[in-house]
């Protein structure tokens, strides 16, 4: 990547299951993903995601959607590391920070996520913009969908608290 890149898209990663298959909530990240990108001039793509339950990383797995969507495999780069939302705008700061990237990068993640990436990524000193965010509901189960959304109420003011802190300290 050159200095000239002037649009990352950051995907952030979902659940992997078993034999390394996408969850439908990460499979649907993706391809909100490259429908933005679609709209964008020669965009990079930076699915951000470790290994959680099973292997491999959620990051390839997005990858492996990606290239199936003909998305050109020189314009991904992989985030491997994250564990959590604020350990991927972390970890993807220091990959654009080693990459001289100045430009705007969009968000791509669940509707319920979104508030939360979006403030991280601004705290982290992004110039973020929202993809617009996939239209099918998260998951066909009702609870499931509220614990998610629910869960975002302690996680946004946690995760911008930790945020302020690291910053003041340069570690964001």
């Amino acid at each position: 990547m050159s200095t000239t890149d002037t649009t990352a898209i950051v995907i952030f990663g979902a659940a992997v299951h078993r034999g390394g298959r996408p969850s439908r909530l990460l499979t649907r990240r993706v391809q909100a993903a490259v429908a933005m990108g679609r709209k964008l001039d020669n965009p990079l793509y930076i699915p951000s995601g470790g290994v959680g339950q099973f292997h491999p990383s959620e990051a390839a797995v997005m990858r492996r959607v990606m290239l199936r969507l003909h998305v050109p495999a020189d314009r991904i780069i992989l985030e491997e590391t994250a564990t959590d939302t604020l350990s991927s705008v972390r970890a993807v700061r220091r990959l654009l920070e080693e990459h001289e990237f100045t430009g705007t990068v969009y968000v791509a993640t669940s509707k319920f996520h979104l508030p939360r990436c979006m403030i991280l990524m601004r705290l982290a000193g992004f110039r973020a913009q929202a993809c617009p965010p996939p239209k099918a509901p998260p998951s066909r189960r009702f609870a499931k969908r509220w614990f998610w959304r629910l869960r975002e109420l302690p996680a946004i003011p946690t995760d911008v608290v930790l945020a302020v802190f690291l910053r003041l300290l340069g570690r964001l």
